[in-house]
C-alpha cells in the first residue's frame, strides 16, 4: 500500500489545511451561492396554455371548467336547462334548451339536461374555440 503523505495528503488521507493567508475550502453542495441547486427550478410555464395541455392529445384546455358545466347543465333537474350550454359560450344551444323545457312544462328539460351534463362530463363536448374543457373548478 502506498503512504497518503507521498501525495502531499495527511497520514489519515485528507488534503493538508491551506497555508495561513487562503480562505478554507468551500463546504456544501458545491454549486455558486448565485445559481439554485438542480432541481430546485420553478415549474414550467408555457403562455400558449395557461391551463395547461391535454395528457394524450396535448391540446391546450379551454378557460371554462368542465365540473363546472355539467353541474350548471345539472340544473336542468329542475326546468332551467340549458345553463352550463350557455357558460360553454355555446348561447345558441342553450337558449333552445331553454325553451324546449318551457315548451314541453320541464321533462324535455330533465331529459336534455342529464344527457348534455354526461356529455360534458366525459369530454364530449368543447368550448367554442374547439379547446378540451379544463378539469376542476
Amino acid at each position: 500500500m502506498t503512504d497518503p503523505s507521498q501525495f502531499g495528503n495527511t497520514p489519515d488521507g485528507t488534503p493538508p489545511p491551506p497555508p495561513g493567508g487562503y480562505p478554507p475550502p468551500p463546504t456544501g453542495s458545491g454549486y455558486p451561492p448565485q445559481y439554485p441547486s438542480p432541481g430546485n427550478y420553478p415549474p414550467y410555464y408555457d403562455p400558449s396554455a395557461p391551463y395547461g395541455r391535454h395528457p394524450v392529445t396535448g391540446e391546450p384546455y379551454s378557460d371554462k371548467s368542465k365540473f363546472v358545466a355539467g353541474l350548471l347543465q345539472l340544473v336542468g333537474l329542475v326546468g332551467l336547462v340549458g345553463i352550463g350550454r350557455i357558460y360553454l359560450g355555446q348561447t345558441g344551444l342553450g337558449i333552445a334548451q331553454l325553451v324546449v323545457g318551457l315548451v314541453t312544462c320541464g321533462i324535455g328539460a330533465v331529459i336534455w339536461g342529464i344527457v348534455d351534463a354526461v356529455l360534458i362530463f366525459t369530454d364530449k363536448v368543447r368550448d367554442p374555440n374547439g379547446l378540451p374543457l379544463r378539469d376542476g373548478t
